[in-house]
């Protein structure tokens, strides 16, 4: 039987990573709201 979560980096990336982000608008309301470290 399979394991619930199997883990895959670059599906991790696409969906969670920061290209992802940028592409909505989490980093610029971070960055409006003066956050030092933008992503993990």
């Amino acid at each position: 039987m399979k394991r619930t979560y199997q883990p895959n980096k670059r599906k991790k990336a696409k969906k969670h990573g920061f290209f992802s982000r940028i592409k909505g608008n989490v980093l610029n309301k971070r960055r409006a709201k003066g956050r030092k470290k933008l992503s993990a």
